[in-house]
């Protein structure tokens, strides 16, 4: 059977109204279906944020996503919005423009993100993938984690791309031929590593080269650009 990602939103977005009335200040769409690139493993990524969230406001919202169909694509994130108000801005950046809203606005619900933090979500992501990757090159040697990781770079490079340009682009097809050789080569990797998955196996030494050299880079370079 066809899955329909309108069909199953316009059902989701009934049933949270119903459980949470005036409580529901945001809904909204992220991931891979928000940006047009959804495969049929595709996740989808609600985002949910409620005056306030208890661990009985979380049972309730679960126990709703199991009466909705493909339970099992249910995914993203809950939140009230005192804990978003002070969340960690460089955390945000991602959060904010990779989210359609579909109920509600993010707008006044959290903080202004400056390009100093734009810039520390950038060394946070290549931090975490040096030293994942240099991890996972020692011990693990698992491919399915290099998969991983690329696809946490492109987050990365979509950073890169917006604290040069001050433009965000989502979709990677759309921001691959505007980026600077670096990024367009570790973007274009992690397109043919989604593309092909048994790459990563054949060709671990090389992707995992390039991945590790490019955060190495990345780290030094925004480390002086405070």
């Amino acid at each position: 059977m066809t899955f329909e990602i309108d069909v199953w939103v316009n059902e989701f977005l009934v049933k949270i109204r119903q459980l949470f009335g005036e409580r529901l200040l945001f809904v909204g769409l992220q991931g891979s279906y928000n940006r047009g690139e959804a495969t049929e493993n595709s996740d989808i990524d609600m985002v949910v944020i409620l005056d306030q969230v208890t661990p009985a406001d979380l049972r309730q919202y679960s126990d709703m996503l199991d009466g909705l169909p493909n339970r099992e694509k249910a995914c993203g994130f809950i939140a009230g919005q005192q804990e978003l108000r002070h969340w960690e801005p460089p955390d945000l950046f991602q959060f904010y423009h990779d989210t359609t809203p579909l109920i509600g606005t993010l707008d006044e619900l959290i903080p202004a993100i400056s390009r100093q933090d734009v810039q520390r979500a950038i060394r946070l992501g290549t931090c975490n993938i040096y030293h994942i990757c240099g991890h996972n090159l020692v011990h693990a040697k698992e491919p399915r984690t290099l998969m991983g990781l690329y696809k946490a770079a492109t987050f990365t490079v979509q950073a890169i791309y917006f604290e040069q340009t001050g433009d965000y682009v989502s979709r990677k097809v759309d921001l691959l031929p505007l980026l600077q050789p670096e990024e367009r080569a570790i973007l274009q990797a992690g397109m043919d590593l989604k593309a092909e998955p048994e790459k990563a196996a054949e060709g671990f030494d090389a992707y995992a080269d390039q991945l590790f050299n490019w955060a190495s880079e990345v780290i030094t370079l925004y480390s002086l650009s405070d």
